[in-house]
């Protein structure tokens, strides 16, 4: 049977909920909009056992497609994992290692642990650039203030990632390294030059691309020197224009989430979802609110349907997100939890997170 209009739309959208478990509630709705993937937060997460009974559970309310399952598990303060998992320090530990090969492992190791409970998406690398120490969004998040360091090891997080089955994320395009806001608060500004940008908040990108990370995550961020209209997660001139033409990226594009105060200050999450997807996003990021989550996909209904979204900007985001999963998801197998509980914070899992805390150690005694 040919995909209805909502299930096509629903693979455009990947949404966060609340709880443990899977409700009656999250049922119906999960069956009723079709998402193509979910994003889990330390509100979800308990333990092992937990993780492999929810996203078992997700998975069986999505027999037509495997459902995308992400997580924001970049190290350091921006961890979702219970205790039991092996947590790294966060990416400028890394950067004061300077080492590709321990990156790799790092992201390896993360790698087996997601997709041993069922989670086959990270939002990492990190790709930004740290410019700014007045930066309060970013900060250790980041490999580092070098472009060429941050390019290395952003590949190899993300080879370590997706050669283990894990899609990797890069994240923030085009470069949230030189903000002095919080965009989950209020809409940065970066005035800094196009040459700027070019020379250094774009290389970490553009290296990623030409060696196949998978997908990207919007900045909300506003470059005027890009886009003096609109954030990046809105814009065409730097989504279609820059992104996928100057670039040539033709991977999976995720919005950060629609529900950050840079968007909502300005924008109705129904228009703001329109408008990134016309933008040159292909997956719109919500991850909390039900009733924002509906207004959105409702919004996008309606947009398609009145010919506002054309039908062949659909189909091109539907093939990318295929390919996606199609690459990484398939044949889809249900996670274990004997092989789970073997796989997660293993005695060499953790040798290799007790030598990266030991360089984040002495990170913190040379600050």
């Amino acid at each position: 049977m040919a995909p209805s209009l909502r299930d096509k739309i629903g693979q455009l959208f990947m949404l966060g909920f609340m709880g443990t478990s899977v409700t009656p509630e999250l049922a119906d709705f999960i069956a009723t909009y079709k998402p193509g993937g979910v994003i889990l937060f330390r509100r979800n997460l308990e333990s092992v056992a937990q993780i492999v009974q929810l996203t078992n559970d997700l998975q069986k309310l999505s027999p037509h497609s495997p459902l995308l399952i992400s997580i924001d598990q970049e190290g350091g303060r921006v961890s979702r994992l219970p205790a039991g998992f092996t947590i790294f320090p966060p990416c400028a530990a890394l950067g004061a290692c300077g080492s590709h090969d321990l990156a790799y492992a790092a992201a390896s190791v993360t790698a087996v642990e997601l997709r041993s409970v069922g989670i086959n998406m990270n939002m990492a690398p990190v790709l930004d650039v740290h410019t700014n120490p007045a930066n309060p969004i970013i900060g250790d998040r980041a490999f580092g203030s070098d472009p060429t360091l941050v390019s290395d090891l952003g590949e190899a997080t993300f080879k370590g990632l997706q050669d283990n089955h894990v899609v990797a994320c890069g994240k923030h395009f085009p470069g949230h390294g030189d903000t002095i806001a919080d965009s989950h608060k209020e809409l940065p500004l970066v005035t800094v030059s196009r040459e700027r940008l070019e020379a250094i908040e774009l290389p970490p990108f553009h290296h990623a691309f030409q060696r196949g990370l998978a997908s990207l995550m919007t900045a909300h961020v506003l470059y005027p020197a890009l886009d003096d209209q609109y954030p990046a997660t809105l814009s065409p001139a730097i989504l279609t224009g820059l992104l996928r033409g100057q670039m040539g990226f033709d991977g999976m594009v995720l919005t950060d989430d629609m529900e950050m105060q840079a968007i909502m200050d300005h924008h109705g999450i129904g228009d703001a979802s329109v408008r990134a997807f016309q933008a040159g996003a292909d997956v719109l990021l919500i991850c909390k609110e039900q009733t924002l989550q509906v207004t959105a996909l409702e919004a996008f209904a309606r947009a398609v349907k009145d010919g506002t979204i054309p039908q062949a900007r659909i189909e091109a985001s539907l093939r990318r997100v295929a390919l996606v999963k199609q690459r990484f998801l398939h044949p889809y197998k249900p996670a274990d939890l004997t092989s789970a509980t073997v796989a997660v914070g293993t005695g060499s899992h953790r040798a290799l997170q007790a030598q990266l805390l030991q360089a984040a150690a002495r990170l913190k005694a040379s600050a």
